[in-house]
């Protein structure tokens, strides 16, 4: 391909997915008290989710650094690649962007590079990402791809059942959720991530009551386009996906787990929903 799709380990992609799409994904690290991990290096998802529910402390995330992304960047120039184009985690939420930018500014006289904020997080993201992977393979050029992912940046929906919000607290990423935090115990915070941001979108009483929200602002909108259930090892997934199925079938769905970066913060057992809108709705 012309153009060499790039992104971060936040788009949890699975590694058979990010290989059949041609996409190359830089790590960022994850931190459990004074041991560092690489994402999807040295700490699978599974392996995060044991040591999240035994760990007496939250984990952190930490961005790329730029030789990362520079490191991809120049691989892709020597395989022969024309352009880069760099999609990455929300800018409002993490400093990967910055990372990614500084790497293409170093190394602008190589190969040229195309930095595109996703404004969107987990499946969100990684559903641009393939949508922009399709395109390179299809011999769509870098001004192209990179228009086109702006346009289904704004037109990328996300969506959460957490089943606690004290990550996102103590990660520092509550931002207009804030809200939420009157009384942690007795609700089932709903959030929405669509702009990039964290945004309160209601509460439930009870878990069944936060999946019935979910399931319900799907089905009012009345067509959606790379429809994703994504969770933190969730064990009602199969109860949720039976509410989508008077529309959706599970084949129409891809389902995934959501990695460390974001599982860091939305927690154990959240549930969410992506998509994008039709262009022109």
């Amino acid at each position: 391909m012309a153009v060499r799709i790039v992104t971060d380990s936040s788009c949890d992609l699975t590694a058979d997915e990010a290989e059949h799409l041609g996409v190359d994904i830089v790590p960022l690290t994850i931190r459990f008290g004074d041991k560092e991990f690489t994402d999807r290096v040295d700490l699978s998802v599974d392996e995060f989710y044991r040591r999240l529910n035994e760990a007496a402390e939250l984990p952190e995330t930490a961005a790329p650094a730029p030789g990362a992304f520079e490191q991809v960047f120049r691989r892709a120039s020597e395989n022969g690649a024309d352009a880069v184009v760099c999609i990455n985690l929300s800018s409002d939420l993490s400093a990967t962007i910055q990372s990614a930018q500084n790497a293409a500014r170093a190394i602008a006289d190589t190969i040229d590079v195309r930095v595109v904020d996703s404004r969107s997080i987990t499946s969100g993201l990684g559903s641009q990402v393939a949508a922009a992977a399709e395109a390179a393979r299809d011999g769509a050029t870098a001004d192209d791809i990179a228009a086109m992912v702006e346009s289904l940046s704004h037109r990328t929906r996300v969506i959460a059942a957490l089943d606690t919000l004290e990550n996102l607290k103590k990660g520092g990423r509550i931002g207009g959720a804030q809200a939420l935090l009157g009384n942690l115990l007795s609700i089932k915070p709903l959030i929405d991530v669509s702009s990039g941001k964290v945004e309160e979108a209601g509460k439930a009483r009870t878990r069944k009551k936060a999946l019935r929200w979910l399931a319900d602002r799907l089905l009012e909108e009345p067509a959606v386009e790379r429809l994703s259930v994504c969770h933190g090892e969730a064990t009602d997934l199969d109860e949720f996906l039976d509410l989508l199925a008077p529309r959706y079938s599970r084949d129409e769905i891809r389902v995934g787990l959501i990695g460390a970066v974001i599982g860091t913060h939305g927690g154990p057992r959240v549930m969410g929903v992506t998509w994008q809108q039709p262009a022109g709705t």
